[in-house]
């Protein structure tokens, strides 16, 4: 789940580990004290202003994302059938958008799914959280930011990552769909982004499901009423989401859409097979003189 780029309003739902010395993550290495950097990894990459002294190091950045590329691969091969989940980093524990998060999780591990977040507070933990309850598996992908979020106490297997971009590959490469909490630009960045890739034919058969009518509502008729009416999209494109405020329903529409895509792989393969025997046969009968 994309946590929202901007930090959580002071007292609203101070994280687990409040009172502790402040600290940073830098990748795999949390730095504290005099330690701690003013700058995130992505800005310095970023920020073109400056020494060109930048041009130099440019090919040692490469490598480092690499090395995430293939930290991210191998730690999360194994996991199985997974639906990645956002939603507000803002979001205070005893928040009815809370229990639902915590309902989304619990949910999506009974239909046999394991649950990816990007790992920080909020409705992201409100999904670790659930996922834990139900003894399903519980993924936190964290991000490296200039205020420090932290991996929820509720992430079984936690990778963090210094770049937006290898992050929200894992997100997509890892998931058979999205479930979408209401939350702010962290949150619309990984649905649009998941949108486009649907739209594009980049990723086939991704379900997307943003839970909350009333908060999504406004968005959805902009999208008909603006942005489809001057031409922008394509109807067929308002169908790449759906919209619920059930998480029953949410989780029922991403099995069915994999349910179906699984059969059509099936039966793909079948035909493929089949076809394959029959130009075999084909072209081992001996030939006849007429």
């Amino acid at each position: 789940m994309a946590a929202d780029t901007t930090p959580p309003t002071p007292g609203a739902d101070s994280p687990p580990d409040e009172g502790r010395q402040q600290s940073k993550r830098k990748g795999p290495v949390t730095l504290r004290g005099r330690q701690m950097e003013a700058t995130t990894t992505d800005q310095r990459l970023l920020d073109t202003r400056g020494p060109s002294d930048w041009l130099h190091a440019d090919p040692w950045r490469v490598l480092r994302i690499q090395a995430e590329f293939v930290e991210g691969f191998g730690a999360l091969a194994e996991i199985g059938r997974a639906v990645s989940v956002f939603g507000s980093a803002r979001v205070s524990r005893d928040s009815p958008e809370y229990a639902l998060g915590v309902e989304v999780g619990r949910l999506l591990v009974e239909a046999g799914y394991a649950v990816i977040t990007g790992g920080g507070p909020g409705a992201m933990e409100a999904a670790n959280r659930g996922a834990c309850d139900a003894d399903g598996v519980s993924v936190g992908l964290g991000i490296e930011l200039p205020f420090e979020q932290g991996m929820n106490d509720w992430v079984d297997l936690g990778v963090n990552f210094r770049y937006f971009f290898a992050r929200k590959t894992m997100f997509v490469k890892y998931a058979q769909g999205f479930i979408v909490l209401p939350g702010g630009f962290g949150t619309f960045d990984e649905l649009f982004e998941a949108l486009v890739l649907v739209q594009t034919r980049k990723v086939t058969s991704f379900p997307v499901v943003l839970i909350g009518t009333a908060y999504w509502g406004g968005l959805v008729d902009w999208l008909r009423e603006r942005v489809l009416a001057e031409g922008k999209i394509a109807e067929p494109d308002l169908d790449l989401f759906s919209v619920t405020d059930d998480p029953a329903e949410a989780v029922r529409i991403v099995s069915m859409a994999n349910e179906t895509h699984q059969r059509e792989h099936e039966e793909a393969a079948l035909a493929a097979t089949a076809e394959g025997r029959r130009a075999a046969s084909v072209s081992a009968a001996p030939d006849r003189d007429v």
